[in-house]
């Protein structure tokens, strides 16, 4: 079993060079003007994320997880700060189709099939078809592990499987980032569970890069290779912490002693994120 990286948690830094980073921030700042008062909800922070790599960012309410993912996908703008994905700007990337976003509700139309759900993309984008070798929607929906369930209805699924169905969605078209903001919070343990394995079979397989929102410290740590911790009040980069643990691993290596090393590192460096 590989060891901890690192026990004790070191401050994000960005690379002189953004070449090979998916994701590159340096000092980004997000503020919004309300009729009463300035509100920062990011400040300062500066992290990067190495192509085909899994960030897990981790942090209380309030600390501007779920706004940095969409500053990110180009769905709000800094305030201050630079922002690379993919090499170029937020907006370049969006309008690339180089990103995949996958929300805490799975967003699924009623009236539509798992497959003609997965489908949506190609006909709001207006494309007719998929680039050459690109995984077609019922490929992708075997891939999250919903083969046969093609023509079934959200209402005929479970909670997990809509949210299987709005994976499958997301990664329609081969994004080279995918964006995930608290996609199994709403579920249950034994379903979240599942879906944290599959959601590490899927990373491997497809070599998506992918950032995800967690308020969970054991899922922050099952899924990511390195989990950014954010503070409070405003949002800031409190440590980043490399999770030297296998690249297979199963819900059974949340009970060794090296994922437990590392969770209380975490613990501790959300101690002083309030």
């Amino acid at each position: 079993m590989a060891a901890l990286a690192m026990m004790e948690p070191r401050h994000a830094e960005v690379p002189r060079s953004a070449a090979g980073m998916a994701v590159a921030c340096r000092n980004l700042s997000v503020r919004f003007v309300t009729e009463r008062r300035i509100v920062t909800a990011l400040d300062n922070v500066s992290f990067s994320v190495e192509t085909g790599g899994f960030l897990s960012l981790l942090g209380p309410s309030g600390c501007g997880k779920s706004t940095l993912l969409r500053v990110v996908a180009d769905l709000i703008a800094p305030s201050a700060g630079q922002v690379t994905v993919l090499g170029q700007t937020p907006q370049q990337a969006r309008l690339q189709r180089a990103l995949g976003f996958v929300f805490q509700d799975a967003a699924l139309l009623p009236w539509r099939t798992a497959l003609q759900n997965v489908e949506l993309p190609l006909e709001v984008g207006g494309r007719q078809r998929l680039a050459d070798g690109m995984p077609t929607p019922r490929e992708l929906l075997k891939l999250v592990g919903l083969e046969g369930w093609e023509g079934s209805f959200p209402h005929e699924l479970s909670g997990g499987m809509r949210q299987r169905v709005s994976i499958a969605r997301a990664l329609l078209g081969g994004p080279r980032l995918l964006l995930m903001d608290e996609p199994f919070g709403a579920l249950d343990e034994i379903t979240r569970d599942r879906l944290n394995e599959e959601l590490r079979r899927i990373w491997r397989e497809t070599g998506t890069t992918i950032l995800f929102v967690t308020h969970s410290v054991y899922e922050a740590l099952f899924l990511g290779e390195q989990v950014l911790v954010l503070a409070a009040n405003p949002g800031r980069v409190a440590s980043l912490v490399d999770i030297d643990l296998p690249r297979d691993r199963t819900l059974a290596i949340r009970e060794t002693p090296e994922f437990m090393r590392i969770a209380t590192v975490l613990r501790a460096a959300l101690g002083g994120t309030e």
